[in-house]
């Protein structure tokens, strides 16, 4: 199987300060890759250069080569608001927009220039059974979005990435700010959404990621440490500073 995503001797710098270090990757398709490490290891800053949204801090600066489809991401000639429709991005924190369930789902499709009516409730439909959620709002879609709970604004804003069809989903500890139930739904959602789609997910919750990933990458101090399959490194680690960060000797 073709990667979908290549990393190769990838180096980031906040000014004088490097944030990666030589991060190699081959990302499969239709999988979830798990990021995993201690705070401040990295592992939420590559998951930013897979959609370029590093390129939002000043000073920032990339070596190395990213692809996509074989399509080096940061090739000047690449249109960055085409790659993050293709690429797109939750947050540790649900963001829906303050406006109706039905429009934070059309916002994207209507961005894009789609103005037929008929279509967008197709759109939004589509979108929201995607994310598990249409049977709890069907009835409620002029309402606004904020009066959801928080799982259900978080299945919102990933319904809300589906509706402009992207290839890649990149989730930055999409279940963190949440409760167990809501963290239950978000992991059948991200196990049933990876048949479609290329997940990345940074997770700080070790058995999150044993139950979700197919995949799991372990970064320290900008460092990828050890890729593999999940079942794998979890269970039978090649180095040593894994094996200390899965049994709790730091991080």
């Amino acid at each position: 199987m073709e990667p979908k995503i290549i990393a190769e001797k990838l180096n980031l710098f906040y000014g004088s300060t490097q944030a990666l270090h030589e991060i190699k990757m081959k990302i499969l398709p239709q999988s979830v890759t798990a990021l995993i490490g201690p705070s401040g290891c990295g592992k939420s800053t590559f998951l930013r250069t897979i959609n370029r949204m590093n390129d939002l801090i000043e000073g920032v600066k990339i070596e190395g080569l990213l692809k996509l489809d074989g399509m080096d991401l940061y090739d000047p000639k690449v249109d960055v608001v085409a790659l993050r429709k293709r690429v797109g991005m939750v947050f540790q924190r649900p963001n829906p927009f303050p406006m109706s369930i039905f429009e934070n789902i059309a916002y994207g499709p209507r961005i894009h220039g789609l103005k037929d009516q008929g279509k967008l409730q197709e759109i939004v439909e589509r979108s929201l059974r995607g994310a598990a959620l249409w049977e709890e709002v069907k009835d409620r879609l002029a309402q606004p979005a904020l009066r959801l709970s928080g799982g259900q604004q978080q299945r919102l804003c990933i319904a809300r990435l589906l509706a402009v069809e992207p290839e890649v989903l990149l989730m930055d500890e999409p279940a963190s700010a949440l409760d167990p139930i809501s963290t239950a739904k978000i992991e059948d959602l991200i196990s049933e959404l990876k048949q479609r789609y290329t997940i990345v997910i940074v997770t700080h919750n070790m058995q999150q990621a044993a139950r979700i990933s197919d995949q799991i990458g372990f970064f320290l101090t900008g460092r990828l440490v050890e890729y593999g399959e999940t079942q794998a490194v979890m269970t039978n680690p090649r180095e040593q500073e894994t094996e200390d960060y899965l049994t709790g000797r730091f991080g």
